[in-house]
């Protein structure tokens, strides 16, 4: 099996942008002979960069309202047209993609890793749990719907949003559910993904795929109330795509300030060898002592019945 993390420069609240930059790389991918590829957390529509420089967390602040409010009009929906258009695309190119997008769900948006199988279109979306920090000024808190793992030609594989590959029992979760493939995808930063992606291949005794975007102020389209303000910084979102196998050691080391796939082949011999001496799903787990009971309906707000 070959996979491979996009990293890719953002097209900043631009979903349109943004999709044909999606499509160009699933047809490199394609044309690699790629079977899974995964693009960066939010990468469509874009990370919500400017709160950490602007005062985010001003209350009431005209300028914020007017911010989130062109971050929301450019989230994409599930059933909407750039994911439509996605979906179809990958079912052509034969390609399972992990899609960071911004969700919008009315009034909410949602940091969601969308799931594209080429035989069952979305598989899942999986609303990021806890948004880390000022992420939650502007992302709605996500639920267990979507820790899940797909069938990928007979490989198990799985994704995760961000900081959220930091919770132990949300690993867990996809351990238990037989994940040899993990995804993390990240806004773009080789100090993100450094540790954490060899981590996780070496605890889960899995192959770790981590992918991040390649961000620049400049992206910034005219009318956002902050752009002069984040005209004046240095992005710092230099990518950081790398791929770790089973034993921990990297495959291909985090890769900075470059667009391109980062790509690699997977034996799952290697895999199964590494669970030799120690499998936290399987025999080295116990159940007698630990239980983790993980709700996986999706969560809302209100229930009608008639």
């Amino acid at each position: 099996m070959r996979i491979a993390a996009a990293q890719v420069r953002s097209a900043w609240l631009d979903p349109a942008a943004g999709t044909e930059k999606v499509l160009d790389y699933l047809r490199r991918a394609a044309g690699q002979n790629i079977d899974l590829v995964a693009f960066p957390e939010t990468f469509l529509s874009g990370y919500p960069y400017w709160l950490s420089v602007t005062g985010g967390a001003a209350f009431d602040d005209p300028r914020q309202k007017t911010a989130y409010s062109y971050y929301l009009d450019a989230a994409v929906e599930l059933d909407g047209p750039q994911l439509r258009t996605i979906t179809e695309a990958v079912r052509d190119l034969k390609v399972f993609t992990y899609l960071g997008v911004s969700e919008r769900a009315g009034g909410t948006v949602y940091c969601t890793l969308v799931a594209i199988s080429p035989e069952h279109g979305i598989a899942g979306a999986h609303r990021k749990l806890m948004p880390t920090y000022e992420e939650r000024l502007v992302w709605g808190a996500g639920d267990g719907h979507g820790l899940r793992t797909h069938d990928v030609g007979g490989v198990r594989v799985s994704g995760l949003n961000c900081w959220e590959n930091w919770m132990p029992l949300a690993r867990q979760s996809l351990y238990a559910q037989g994940t040899q493939v993990h995804v993390s995808v990240w806004p773009g930063s080789t100090k993100l993904t450094t540790d954490i992606t060899r981590f996780i291949a070496r605890e889960g005794r899995v192959y770790s795929l981590a992918a991040g975007a390649i961000i620049s102020y400049d992206d910034v389209p005219t009318g956002f109330p902050f752009k002069e303000e984040l005209a004046a910084h240095t992005s710092g979102y230099d990518g950081g795509s790398a791929i770790a196998g089973p034993d921990g050691r990297w495959i291909a080391e985090p890769v900075s300030g470059e667009e391109r796939l980062v790509v690699a082949d997977i034996d799952l011999a290697t895999l199964r060898g590494e669970r030799q001496n120690f499998d936290p799903a399987g025999h080295y787990n116990r159940p007698d002592v630990f239980h983790l009971d993980v709700d996986r309906r999706r969560q809302a707000g209100a229930a009608f019945r008639d």
